[in-house]
């Protein structure tokens, strides 16, 4: 049974694109979806992590928004962080899912119990994980990856329950 899912923001949370602004500002576009799909998954009890290489107050106001407790930004080693973040739970690497779309993600990809791609995650890295998912990246494939794992679960009926 899934417990932790850990996702990557840009590429996966998002569609990967930055966008600035002339002032410097940085804008990222989130799914409604995956959010809804997140917040459903923690109220079943069950916990989120991002790991990103990237660092976003963005990214930051999305977790908390979310209730994601477990936010590491600015990663360049993923492995280790998820590493310390399994020791810290007292969690086995078979009860983690991940997702990421590109090279940095593909050490911490080989080290869950369930991978996940987006439609566009390179070549690589489709070529490694269990499931290369119909949505690309920022366009519900964290909701996509979160519905897999819900029926593998048996928590289906407790996700709907949440809401209807």
């Amino acid at each position: 049974m899934i417990k932790l899912i850990v996702l990557d923001v840009d590429g996966c949370l998002s569609d990967g694109k930055l966008t600035y602004t002339s002032n410097g500002i940085e804008s990222k576009n989130f799914n409604v979806k995956d959010g809804l799909g997140i917040t459903t998954w923690l109220k079943l009890g069950n916990e989120v992590a991002i790991i990103t290489g990237r660092e976003s107050e963005i990214v930051k106001r999305r977790a908390k928004e979310l209730g994601i407790k477990h936010l590491f930004q600015g990663i360049r080693d993923k492995q280790k962080v998820l590493r310390e973040l399994v020791d810290s739970l007292g969690l086995g690497f078979h009860e983690l899912a991940a997702i990421g779309d590109d090279l940095n993600d593909y050490n911490m990809l080989s080290l869950v119990g369930r991978s996940f791609t987006p439609a566009d995650g390179v070549k690589d890295v489709q070529e490694l994980v269990q499931n290369v998912l119909c949505s690309k990246g920022g366009d519900g494939a964290v909701r996509e990856m979160i519905e897999i794992l819900v029926e593998e679960n048996n928590q289906r009926e407790a996700f709907l329950a949440s809401w209807i």
